[in-house]
């Protein structure tokens, strides 16, 4: 058991792994090419691996492979040499789902840490606690539990097992995200991360002695999404959560941007420190602009889970969209006697009102009076994909702060923090 709550947080590539860690993670999970939940081109190779670990390391964090795919036989021929590789440059725990994969972990890099996955299920004390003496140092807990169902995991296991409880972020409609409809559906094995995401379709109900005619499921002009889940947000209450005995606080998001990653760790580290300062306090006010950080990026309607029971675990059946309150414009990659030195990301021009995210959480409004490119020429705006350019700016912003601009309001009618907060 972990004496401070660890915030964890997604990594993608090499890239959303710096700005996990520069925004405040205290720990990143990472996938290969291969064995991982979330299949993409974008994942670590050996090479950007060992430079992750190295770069996480330096600065005192810490970071975990998954390796929680269901591998078939032919797969399980190529991972002993993966598990070497993985441990040679020094990760600290493998996130593993398969019995054999454990069984073969603890024989390859014995050194290694295990967590077992969410995709394991683990929704009570005694199925913990099997995991546990079969090896795992830590268990991911199933999302379908609720505040108790984790308090009473804590409170019947042994104490040096490590929980670990989703915090934030997309949530399957199948349970603990062991779902076969995607590869029924279109031929993409979600359970080897390939998802469709098929959940997140509009559907209508067909009589098989009536084709072509389709009778829409619910009242909704739209359609129906009887499968989609909104997402998780548990700030609000991010000191319940601490309480019921978590010990590693996880973010969603390996397939999200490193604008999302960043903005989203940099509003949990505030939660969580707010959390630390009075631990014993128990009325916990979370920072506003914790709430004002978590609608700045593209996100789905939020709701608590499953945490305060089944009937605050909302699922929508008449919205899929994505709520864009605000759009990335770029990054600053360096400052310097008043001028801050960007990439472009998005287009945005003179007359504009900026803002920017600093690695500490640190939100700055910015009005720049000009634009310059690369060759020191003014410009009215940023057309052009990843261009140079400077503004003048007098407050100095770090290497790795981020640039992004509100959209009118009419696109965000929808504030997700309006709803009420469960009560707790």
């Amino acid at each position: 058991m972990l004496e401070i709550p660890e915030l964890l947080s997604p990594a993608g590539d090499l890239e959303r792994l710096r700005y996990a860690v520069c925004y405040g993670a205290d720990a990143v999970y990472c996938g290969m090419t291969e064995f991982g939940m979330r299949s993409a081109p974008s994942n670590f190779t050996p090479d950007q691996l060992k430079e992750g670990v190295l770069f996480a390391h330096a600065r005192g964090r810490r970071v975990y492979l998954t390796l929680n795919t269901l591998p078939t036989n032919e797969e399980l021929s190529r991972l002993p040499d993966a598990v070497k590789m993985a441990a040679d440059a020094g990760v600290d725990a493998f996130i593993v789902a398969d019995l054999g994969v454990v069984e073969l972990c603890k024989k390859v890099a014995p050194g290694v840490d295990i967590h077992f996955s969410t995709q394991t299920g683990i929704t009570n004390y005694a199925a913990a606690t099997a995991a546990y003496h079969l090896g795992a140092k830590r268990v991911v807990l199933a999302r379908e539990l609720t505040l108790q169902d984790i308090a009473t995991i804590r409170d019947k296991t042994p104490p040096q097992l490590e929980i670990e409880a989703f915090v934030h972020g997309a949530m399957c409609m199948s349970f603990s995200g062991r779902c076969l409809l995607s590869t029924y559906m279109t031929g993409r094995d979600s359970n080897r991360g390939e998802c469709a995401q098929p959940c997140r379709w509009r559907y209508h109900i067909c009589e098989e002695r009536r084709p072509g005619q389709y009778y829409e499921i619910g009242e909704s002009p739209e359609g129906s999404y009887i499968l989609n889940a909104d997402d998780l947000c548990t700030a609000p209450f991010l000191d319940l959560v601490c309480k019921a005995g978590v010990d590693s606080l996880k973010i969603e998001g390996r397939a999200k941007t490193f604008y999302y990653v960043a903005s989203v760790t940099a509003a949990y580290r505030k939660a969580l420190d707010t959390f630390l300062h009075n631990p014993d306090a128990e009325d916990f006010a979370l920072p506003e602009d914790v709430y004002e950080e978590l609608t700045r990026t593209s996100h789905r309607r939020y709701s608590p889970g499953f945490y305060f029971g089944r009937e605050k675990a909302i699922q929508r059946t008449d919205h899929i969209g994505y709520i864009r309150a605000w759009d990335f414009m770029g990054t600053v990659d360096a400052w310097k006697d008043g001028v801050a030195y960007c990439q472009q990301r998005g287009k945005w021009s003179i007359g504009d009102t900026l803002e920017a995210l600093t690695p500490d959480g640190s939100r700055i409004p910015l009005a720049p009076a000009w634009i310059k490119n690369e060759a020191g020429e003014g410009i009215k705006s940023t057309p052009v994909a990843m261009q140079k350019y400077t503004i003048p700016c007098e407050t100095p912003l770090p290497a790795m702060t981020l640039l992004r601009k509100k959209n009118p309001p009419e696109e965000t009618a929808y504030h997700p923090m309006t709803e009420k907060t469960p009560q707790k």
